[in-house]
Parts: structure tokens; C-alpha cells; sequence
């Protein structure tokens, strides 16, 4: 029997292109596209053309950092450090590799339940998978690590301003109520998810290699002038950090959900650590000294996002300056700098094609002016459905609309006005409503080509489409059930905010 050939990603998405031009012939009021199919696609581009320079800069950004083997060093000398705590009776009956895989994964989770993370994952999955390698673990495993522990947290979020926040305010909901239950939903969501990481992980775990500890080199620039270089960039970077600390701390203003909290010391506190740390790992190495650079990275990213409600502008400066900084602390000339940088974004060039590819669906289904009608038709047959009917039915369309609109907010904007009315006359809460779309928003994200976040990391993580759905259709199905699962006792229980 011959093997069923999948096509590649590009026909894929050209293929379902072309499906929703047809349909908007075929559904009554809709706006006929022809070639709209061509033109959807430079739509599709200008339309995501922030994701697209936010991933070709992350990809420059880590080649530079990566071919320091400041990144390699640092993971070789935590697996050091890890062993020695196998003296230990519990830590090693857990197992040094598994502890690792929980505690990044309910990080993460915990990122996409609180402030949406989602496009950020694509950095983080370049740092981590070096460290699943070195653990012995496939790509897969560094992926579900951060992007699929990020994207769980988000689907079962109890504070997500992307997803909950809008759907609530649509559906005229007291902004994060029924967080209670929500807080259930996501505790039975990561308990799967990271169960499900650490049976694949354990079951094809194998004795690191030669190959997966290659990048690690023991050559580098002349130790005397990268240091001096080191000790340069630290003083360049803290003034900068001291001047914004002077005029910018006292506006940091973390949001966590509702609620939000005046920090103005953060900051100040932020940039002592990084200068004392700094010196103690330029003493080290100049290596060190880089890496130390990456994690600092990473803190003022989340403490941008969350205090100063910084987003792809912001931290596409913060990863740009990273690659100058690590590239001059490394010995790097300016050409040698821009090379590298060079090499990293041609190499997910692939990743920025697909980003805007696979916009130019959404931008077909939107000028075609079917999708309020495939809503409100779907709305009208859940009317004589029966409660546990119509609750699966508002989960499957959800879920099926976010195979081609991965966007929390504009899916929102489109189905909740339509949604929360008709579960008013079929009684059905709307909190239930939101977290049918909540459910139905998060999962999908995880398996449709779409999804611009999807196709980056896939990219980074050197996976292709076709092996990803293959290997991850069976969880995404679990997922899916078990948020169907989690819907039911929205109509039987008295939960607090339902």
C-alpha cells in the first residue's frame, strides 16, 4: 500500500486559500473573491508584518548569541550542577531531566494564564531546545517545554486580557469573574499537558551524544580582549540602564489580570542584580558574561510587557541590541556582527513566508463577508438543541473558526455578539459561553497552519509542519475532549461566577 504523501505547508495553505474564495460564491451575501486570491496574499503580509520582522529579528538575534556557545556553555554547566543534586533521595527517584520538564512547563503555563503569551514563546523555544538536547530529548520535548505549555496556559487562562478580558466585556460579564472555576480548569489542563511531555519524554529519552553536544566548542576569541570588550558593554549598558531607572521607574505599573501594582523600586532593583551579576560573571568568562546578557534579556521582556505594556516594537529593540551587545562582548567586528545576524534570518526566512501566507485566509474571509453568516446560521440551529447540545455545539464552532482565525481578539469581536444573546435563550450562562471560546481559541492554535506563532516555532525548532501534526493530532484530540469535559458542569453545578 502505497504512503498517503502529505502536500507541503505552502500548497496547504494555498489549498484552503482557495476553499474559502469558493465559498464565498456559494454563501448567500457573501462577496464574491477571485482574484482576491493573489492579492490576499500581500494583504496577508502587510497585515502581519510585525510578527514577521519580530521572528526574522529573533532569528538573527539567536544565530549571533549561538555562535558565541555562550547559550551551549551555560546549559553544560547546569546539567553539571543538576547531577550533583542526584545525591539526593527524592530529587533523584523524580529525575533530574523530569524536574526540569515540570518546573519550565507550569512557568509557562502560568505566562499564558496571566498576560496571554503567545508570540514571545518563539524566543524562548530557541533557548530552550539546546537545553532538551542536552538532557536527552528530541526537538519535540523543547518545543511542549515552552510554546505548548505557553498555549495550554492560555486556552485554560483564569486572567488572560487576550481571550477572557474580551470575551467577557462582549458578553457584558464583570471583567475575570468566575476566576474560581477557571483556576480548576487550568490546574486539570497543565496536569495533562505536562503528563502527557514527560511520558514522550521519558518513553524516547536516550543517552546525549557526541551530535546533540556538537555545538559545544571549547574555541573563542582571545579570553583578554573579549573580557575587555565584556567590560565595556557592561558600563555602556549600565548608564543606559541608570537613566531609564531615573526617568522611567516610577511608571512601572505591573498588570496582573484586574489588578494592577504600583513598582516603582522594579526597576532600580532590576539593574543592581544585572550589574552585580554582570561583574561576577565577567570575572567568570566572557561567555558567561553573554549568557548573562540572554537571561536579562528575558526579565526586562516580561517585566516590559507587564509594567510598560511593551509588545513587538519594543521587544525587537530589546533582542536587536542583545545581538550587538553579545556580538561586540564575543570579540565580533561590526561585518562579523551583521553576517551572523544575516545567517539567522535567512534561515527562518521559510517561517516570515508562512506568517503571511497563511494571513491571506483570513484576509479572503473577511472581504467575503461570510463569516456573520456562517455565524448566525450556526447560532440559529443551536436554538432546539438541548443545553448539553448547544454548549458542544458553540465549542465545535469555535474551535473550527479558529482553524482559520487564530486571533483571540478579532474571533471574539466576531462571534461573541452573536453567542452570548443566543445562550441567553437557551439557557446557558454566558460565562459558559466564554469558556466554550476560551477552550475553543486555545487549543486549535496548537495545529492549524494559520497560526503565524505555530509556524515560527516549528521553524525554529527545525520541524516541519507535516511531523507536527502528526505528532501532536492525538493530544490536540485529548484536549479537546477533555475541554468538553470541563464545559459540563457549567450547566449541572452552582460554580461562583457561572
Amino acid at each position: 500500500m502505497a504512503k498517503i504523501k502529505v502536500p507541503n505547508t505552502y500548497v496547504i495553505i494555498f489549498t484552503v486559500l482557495v476553499v474559502c474564495a469558493i465559498s464565498t460564491w456559494l454563501i448567500p451575501g457573501g462577496n464574491p473573491q477571485t482574484w482576491q486570491v493573489f492579492s490576499a496574499l500581500y494583504e496577508g503580509f502587510s497585515r502581519q508584518a510585525g510578527i514577521i520582522a519580530f521572528v526574522l529579528i529573533i532569528g538573527g538575534a539567536f544565530w549571533v548569541i549561538n555562535s558565541t556557545k555562550a547559550v551551549d556553555d551555560g546549559i553544560m554547566k547546569f546539567i553539571a550542577q543538576a547531577r550533583k543534586l542526584e545525591k539526593f533521595g527524592l530529587i533523584r527517584h523524580i529525575g533530574i531531566g523530569n524536574m526540569v520538564i515540570i518546573l519550565i512547563m507550569l512557568l509557562f503555563g502560568l505566562f499564558g494564564a496571566v498576560f496571554g503569551m503567545s508570540e514571545e514563546t518563539i524566543a524562548f523555544v530557541a533557548v530552550v531546545i539546546p537545553l532538551a538536547r542536552s538532557l536527552g530529548y528530541d526537538d519535540f520535548v523543547g518545543v511542549c517545554m515552552v510554546y505548548v505549555a505557553a498555549h495550554v496556559g492560555f486556552a485554560g487562562a483564569m486572567l488572560n486580557p487576550f481571550t477572557i478580558g474580551i470575551a467577557q466585556d462582549m458578553s457584558e460579564l464583570p471583567l475575570f469573574s468566575g476566576i474560581e472555576y477557571r483556576t480548576l480548569c487550568w490546574i486539570v489542563l497543565m496536569t495533562i499537558t505536562i503528563g502527557f511531555v514527560l511520558w514522550y519524554a521519558n518513553k524516547t529519552r536516550k543517552v546525549p551524544t557526541a551530535q546533540d553536544t556538537a555545538s559545544i566548542s571549547t574555541t573563542s576569541t582571545p579570553e583578554s580582549e573579549s573580557r575587555m570588550r565584556a567590560w565595556i558593554c557592561f558600563a555602556i549598558i549600565s548608564a543606559t540602564l541608570i537613566l531609564f531607572s531615573i526617568f522611567y521607574a516610577s511608571d512601572c505599573v505591573i498588570k496582573i489580570g484586574q489588578n494592577e501594582y504600583n513598582t516603582p523600586y522594579l526597576l532600580w532593583i532590576i539593574t543592581g542584580l544585572f550589574m552585580l551579576v554582570s561583574v561576577l560573571s565577567i570575572l567568570n568568562s566572557t561567555r558567561m558574561y553573554i549568557l548573562n546578557l540572554l537571561l536579562f534579556t528575558i526579565v526586562f521582556l516580561v517585566v516590559g510587557a507587564m509594567g510598560y505594556g511593551w509588545y513587538l516594537p519594543e521587544i525587537c529593540a530589546l533582542f536587536m541590541a542583545l545581538a550587538i551587545a553579545a556580538g561586540f562582548s564575543a570579540g565580533y567586528s561590526a561585518d562579523n556582527i551583521a553576517k551572523e545576524f544575516i545567517n539567522g534570518a535567512k534561515d527562518i526566512f521559510s517561517a516570515a513566508l508562512i506568517i503571511g501566507f497563511a494571513a491571506g485566509i483570513i484576509v479572503i474571509l473577511e472581504d467575503g463577508a461570510v463569516i456573520n453568516t456562517l455565524l448566525t446560521s450556526m447560532a440559529k440551529a443551536l436554538e432546539n438543541s438541548g443545553r448539553e447540545g448547544a454548549l458542544a455545539t458553540m465549542y465545535g464552532i469555535q474551535t473550527f473558526i479558529n482553524l482559520f482565525i487564530p486571533s483571540a481578539s478579532a474571533k471574539a469581536a466576531v462571534t461573541m455578539p452573536i453567542m452570548a444573546p443566543f445562550s441567553d435563550m437557551i439557557g446557558i450562562s454566558r460565562q459558559a459561553t466564554v469558556l466554550a471560546f476560551q477552550f475553543g481559541d486555545g487549543f486549535t492554535n496548537m495545529i492549524t497552519p494559520c497560526s503565524g506563532v505555530l509556524m515560527a516555532v516549528l521553524s525554529v525548532a527545525k520541524i516541519s509542519y507535516e511531523q507536527w501534526v502528526k505528532w501532536a493530532w492525538k493530544f490536540i484530540l485529548l484536549l479537546l475532549i477533555v475541554g468538553f469535559l470541563l464545559l459540563l458542569p457549567t450547566l449541572y453545578l452552582d460554580l461562583p461566577g457561572f
